[in-house]
């Protein structure tokens, strides 16, 4: 009776071995994201990629879609329609702006910081991501600032 106990022990053991090894060797789906509501990539790259359940958002500028131009206004325009530009992709994932969990803000002078964050906080006004803000030497088109997003759609998010 012992030895079929730890037969019986042993196979359970191995059952749940295989099962915890199948799921980590579960692949993740990845999925280009694209819209016409944010301004094509003018590189090799997405506007965004799904993989699973988080999606990666390239760095948006204040372009307009429509236009294909740069708003006008400055750095807090620039700041409102690059943030829009993102809304676009999130949306096109299925996802928004309570979905995000990082952001990232490059910023050509340091000196723009408050200004960039009265438009930011427009937009995440609850429970907002983390967030990284670093002033780089410079960025495309010479804009003010570029935001890039992380977003993972949750029970929460729903």
């Amino acid at each position: 009776m012992k030895r079929l106990l730890r037969f019986l022990v042993a196979v359970i053991f191995l059952m749940m071995i295989g099962c915890v090894t199948q799921s980590r060797h579960e692949k993740t789906t990845k999925t280009l994201i694209a819209t016409k509501d944010a301004p094509a990539a003018i590189g090799p790259y997405s506007q965004g990629v799904l993989a699973g359940n988080t999606l990666y958002c390239s760095g948006q500028i204040g372009i307009d879609p429509a236009a294909g131009e740069m708003v006008t206004g400055g750095v807090q325009a620039e700041t409102r329609q690059a943030l829009k530009n993102l809304g676009a992709v999130l949306q096109a994932a299925g996802m928004n702006y309570s979905d995000v969990v990082r952001a990232t803000v490059f910023m050509r002078n340091m000196d723009d910081y408050g200004k960039i964050n009265e438009i930011y906080q427009q937009f995440f006004k609850e429970n907002p991501p983390a967030r990284a803000a670093v002033q780089v030497a410079g960025l495309p088109k010479d804009v003010g600032v570029e935001i890039s997003l992380i977003a993972v759609k949750t029970e929460q998010g729903k």
